[in-house]
């Protein structure tokens, strides 16, 4: 799946979900052309430019209210995620202007949702799934026209795989076919003896409900998510009841998506960060002549444990495509609670959110969005564990090792490096003080060889490597972080070495000239010396 990384890394994860719904867009516009699906055209695109039209503007004006640089991107998307919501209405009808109207209220209140329905700065609903929700309910007199009309044998294939490229760029995947598979079911469950034919129940969750849609740009926002792996499948099954077994409050019906969407978030938000967070930038350090380290002291004690991640938003001028969002992880531990330490990589062309990042004067103040990751120890501490890291992956293992050194707990770890050179050898004396074995693989040996380090070659590790150098990894819970394509490598060596427990953590964006890729041509090397 290299290559899926590397065309889903070059982007934002918002900037992606934009894409693709402005694909889907075009495709449902060709498809009306054709006559193939029953909205028109200028019904699409009428419906559309209303929807974006008035949540953008609405979120420009609450922004300056609230004097908060609105995220333009998130607004496109609430608006195109309207217009799927809502039957497209065409502006020839004798009710447009009604409709037109329903529609542009559920963009303010989508809007304002982001500012009003928020605890300590954090939006805790889906924006969307308010304005659809509070229009329909609230207000009958616009009618009940959230119509989820994607849902479409034809629209069906397009969306599977625009929606698994969202999907795999957040990782979310699991959680979105735990979803699926519970509709499924739960929907034979419900419809299964309705007298109607058997194959029509089976396809019934995708060709009438927009289940497949629904899981992959709504289920899956991540501001709306909790933190962890099991927290987001107890989610999913939660939503995917209230998604299907019908549920009613007098003649009004609650079985709707944006209703499930609504519980689910709320369900979330009672494990998420219920806070907005806040950072003040003390300061930089250079790790290597490629990379640095950023530190930040939190306005409010923030929770997090040790491999977590945290988004971090930088408003700057002429942002590129990569956007004002991204996902680092933290280098720092909990122990630390008083800063937030994270690595960066320059290795390659800088984004301009990196760019902004490093022009950070001390005292500015930058905003956080999520906290979250499930690259976590097991609660063993006899567990003995393997670190495996490419280039700036090292950054999460440095936050386990800070924590275990700061917790005085007892673990075997066995760290193996991978880079390019030992002037990028990020975080190498921190490593030396730590004192836990290193395995090292780079062009040269450091001289002199620190003590408990072992240089293994150049590179590429292999499995015999491996297994050379620790004979016990099969009996080792397994951590890889680096470039996607690098980890997807080491976890299939891990695997031909018998190693069962195995977790990773991907650093997207760093494709073009990863880690693995510098060695890929690398001839398998010969260690001077394997303890």
């Amino acid at each position: 799946m290299q290559w899926l990384d590397r065309i889903t890394g070059t982007v934002t994860m918002y900037r992606l979900i934009l894409i693709a719904l402005l694909a889907i867009v075009v495709e449902t516009v060709l498809l009306s052309f054709t006559g193939v699906i029953p909205q028109s055209p200028l019904a699409i695109i009428a419906t559309g430019l209303v929807a974006i039209v008035f949540t953008n503007a609405s979120n420009w004006v609450f922004g300056k209210l609230f004097r908060v640089r609105p995220h333009t991107e998130s607004s496109f998307i609430t608006g195109l995620l309207l217009l799927f919501i809502f039957e497209p209405v065409n502006p020839l009808d004798s009710t447009a202007l009604l409709k037109f109207g329903g529609i542009a209220l559920a963009g303010i209140i989508a809007s304002a949702s982001k500012y009003l329905l928020a605890f300590h700065g954090r939006h805790v609903f889906n924006p969307a799934a308010v304005g659809a929700f509070v229009v329909n309910l609230f207000l009958p007199v616009f009618g009940d026209f959230a119509a989820w009309w994607l849902a479409t044998a034809w629209l069906l294939p397009v969306t599977i795989v625009l929606g698994f490229a969202v999907l795999y760029r957040t990782r979310r995947y699991l959680m979105a076919g735990v979803f699926v598979v519970a509709v499924f079911f739960l929907t034979f469950w419900v419809y299964g003896g309705s007298g109607q034919p058997f194959a029509t129940t089976l396809i019934e969750p995708f060709t009438t409900f927009s289940t497949i849609f629904f899981a992959s740009f709504m289920l899956s926002e991540p501001l709306t998510m909790p933190p962890h792996r099991w927290q987001q499948l107890v989610e999913a099954l939660l939503v995917a009841f209230v998604f299907t077994v019908p549920l009613n409050i007098g003649s009004f019906s609650l079985t709707t998506p944006q209703f499930a969407l609504l519980v689910g978030n709320l369900f979330a938000f009672f494990f998420g960060q219920r806070r907005g967070i806040r950072l003040d930038f003390l300061g930089k350090q250079r790790l290597t002549p490629t990379s640095w380290e950023l530190s930040f002291r939190p306005q409010r004690p923030i929770r997090f444990r040790a491999g977590q991640y945290m988004e971090l938003t930088i408003p700057h001028a002429k942002a590129d495509v990569r956007g004002q969002r991204r996902i680092f992880s933290i280098a720092s531990a909990p122990v630390e609670s008083e800063v937030i330490r994270f690595g960066l990589n320059t290795a390659e062309r800088s984004s301009s959110l990196k760019k902004a990042l490093l022009g950070l004067e001390p005292g500015e103040i930058v905003s956080a969005t999520e906290v979250g990751g499930d690259f976590l120890l097991p609660k063993e501490l006899t567990r003995p564990l393997l670190f495996v890291a490419g280039g700036i992956g090292i950054t999460p293992f440095m936050s386990h090792l800070e924590q275990i050194a700061g917790a005085g707990e007892s673990r075997d770890v066995v760290v193996c490096q991978q880079e390019h050179g030992m002037a990028e050898l990020a975080y190498s004396d921190r490593l030396k003080t730590l004192g836990h074995p290193v395995l090292l693989l780079a062009p040269a040996a450091p001289k002199p060889l620190p003590k408990n380090w072992t240089y293994l070659g150049h590179g590429p590790l292999t499995a015999d490597l491996l297994e050379s150098a620790i004979p016990d990894a099969h009996s080792r819970a397994a951590y890889v972080s680096g470039p996607p394509a690098f980890v997807h490598v080491v976890r299939t060596l891990l695997r031909k070495a018998q190693v069962h427990s195995i977790k990773t953590d991907f650093f997207a964006g760093y494709t073009a000239r990863s880690t693995l890729t510098r060695y890929a041509d690398a001839p398998t090397p010969v260690p001077e010396k394997v303890k």
